[in-house]
């Protein structure tokens, strides 16, 4: 456990001595996840070592950089090569049954909405990608919701100051709300689908 902790910590001085484009790099990368990575912005910015807005605009560019990543393993791998290398990049099985579950159910329009639901979050990408969704959708849906995300965890982080490794007991709080906006909005887009798809039934 030693030896993993101090893992972390260089890999925290390698941010930090990077700046912005150690926050970029570290999400692209996820080795460490995503939400700890911004919270660690954050306290950068509590330090003065960065702005705040350069924190947000570097750790949505790495957000979205490491979904298209998955995106094109997921296009040019398809799910075989996923369910044997996925879990180098902390993707399961169980990721990958419950987004592809998701995606043949709601369609494109739950690129958006899937960002803010666990489990499938990290893995919405890869149906996305087997189904050759157009790259450009694609990612504007995702830096659509990659950028409320990453605000919310450089904030807090900026907040919480030198206690930014709590960040996981204060998120709990503002997650919860995120989450069920993110459900509801999925369950808006539902049903304009299946009013569309009656009255497409009507006309025809």
């Amino acid at each position: 456990m030693e030896f993993i902790s101090e893992i972390v910590n260089q890999l925290f001085h390698w941010i930090q001595s990077l700046g912005y484009f150690g926050i970029m790099i570290g999400l692209m990368v996820e080795v460490i996840p995503s939400e700890i990575v911004l919270a660690y912005g954050g306290y950068l910015v509590y330090t003065e070592q960065i702005s705040f807005w350069g924190a947000v605009l570097f750790g949505t560019i790495g957000g979205v950089i490491a979904q298209i990543f998955v995106y094109w393993i997921g296009r040019y791998g398809g799910r075989p090569v996923l369910e044997r290398y996925g879990k180098y990049i902390f993707i399961h099985k169980k990721q990958i049954d419950a987004s592809e579950a998701w995606f043949n159910k709601y369609g494109t329009g739950v690129i958006f909405t899937a960002r803010f639901i666990p489990i499938v979050r990290h893995a919405i990408s890869i149906p996305a990608g087997m189904s050759r969704m157009h790259l450009g959708k694609f990612t504007l849906l995702t830096t659509l919701a990659v950028i409320p995300w990453t605000f919310l965890f450089v904030y807090l982080g900026r907040y919480l100051g030198a206690k930014w490794e709590t960040i996981d007991e204060v998120a709990g709080p503002y997650i919860t709300p995120i989450l069920l906006i993110a459900l509801a909005l999925l369950i808006v887009y539902f049903l304009m689908k299946w009013v569309k798809s009656k009255k497409r039934g009507i006309n025809s």
